[in-house]
């Protein structure tokens, strides 16, 4: 059986309707998440609330839930879970498990966003000059490195929480000692973005899949309205990133563009919130999963769709009643 894991399942309920579209009665999809009334859990066919990723003994609950289910493979929807299941990658390979991580390194890579610009730079990989030090930010603006307005946002942060442009100096050196964020300051892309939902076989660690698309319209963490597009030069950079991490599974690349060429701004080794894109254009990371899980190495299949496909998010619901939730014990408000 083709029984796939998904942690911290939160809102991500279209994203599994998908999945289950995927394995049929071929497998089971379980999933886990710290409150009952998680939305996403009510199309998962066996439903676990967990204690928070940060809770003593999270990792042996997860490998205890993977054991009394036969799980296959496992992954996690949300940004900080990254680095917890990478550590311990071995201990899921030991129980059967593929986990659908980085290695630890390269999780920590993706986490850090200064880390990450480090690690790029050392690999000759394009992307945007990055500063961690306010000293040494002032003087790359004296020499004329970089120049306002910039980007500042949270090292280690994710949502696109605390992100803002600064416009002076005295702007950034408040914010800065504000103490609200550890931030890191960038230069300010403006000639456009882009993303891709990138698929890397956990046989052969290569890129296998990629699903490209501009953004129409944006909302808080991710976009909201897309449209795919195909562009040789952007899959070739995919793979030289692809080729300098240890990656196994669905990553979500954020690009910037710059004199005609592609600068890498951020990994999230995990489903992007618009996956649903590179799905419903038929590019179906499901199917590769379950391929690996059989031992199956996937070829290299990259930009299979077709361009000027829109994606067009909207909101829905789930209607429940409090006796069916897999915990009754949540609390009101």
């Amino acid at each position: 059986m083709n029984n796939l894991l998904f942690c911290s399942v939160g809102r991500r309920g279209r994203l599994l309707r998908n999945v289950k579209e995927t394995i049929g009665k071929t497998g089971l999809l379980v999933g886990t998440d710290n409150q009952s009334t998680a939305p996403a859990l009510q199309f998962c066919d066996r439903q676990y609330v967990v204690p928070r990723i940060t809770a003593p003994g999270y990792i042996d609950e997860i490998l205890r839930i993977c054991k009394e289910n036969d799980i296959k493979a496992v992954t996690t929807l949300i940004d900080p879970e990254i680095e917890i299941l990478a550590a311990n990658t071995e201990r899921f390979r030991e129980a059967g498990v593929i986990p659908l991580c980085p290695a630890p390194k390269s999780a920590i890579y993706c986490f850090n966003k200064y880390e990450l610009f480090k690690y790029l730079t050392e690999k000759g990989i394009r992307t945007p000059l990055t500063f961690h030090d306010l000293d040494e930010f002032k003087k790359a603006l004296d020499e004329g490195r970089i120049s306002f307005p910039v980007f500042m946002k949270p090292v280690c942060g994710s949502g696109s929480v605390g992100a803002h442009k600064v416009h002076t100096l005295e702007q950034a050196e408040a914010d800065w000692n504000s103490g609200e964020h550890d931030y890191i300051i960038q230069e300010l892309m403006t000639g456009g973005d882009c993303d891709a939902d990138v698929y890397v076989d956990t046989i052969s660690h290569k890129a296998v899949a990629a699903f490209s698309k501009r953004k129409i319209e944006t909302r808080i963490g991710g976009a909201s309205k897309t449209i795919s597009f195909k562009d040789p030069k952007l899959f070739e950079f995919i793979e030289k990133i692809c080729s300098v991490f240890e990656f196994n599974g669905p990553l979500d690349m954020d690009f910037f563009i710059k004199d005609g060429e592609y600068y890498l701004s951020e990994i999230n080794p995990r489903f992007g919130g618009a996956y649903l894109h590179a799905y419903g254009a038929g590019v179906d990371f499901i199917k590769l999963i379950v391929n690996n899980i059989n031992g199956i190495e996937n070829p290299v299949n990259i930009g299979d769709y077709e361009d000027d496909v829109l994606m067009l998010m909207y909101d829905d619901v789930v209607i429940a009643k409090a006796s069916e939730l897999v915990d009754t014990n949540f609390t009101l408000i």
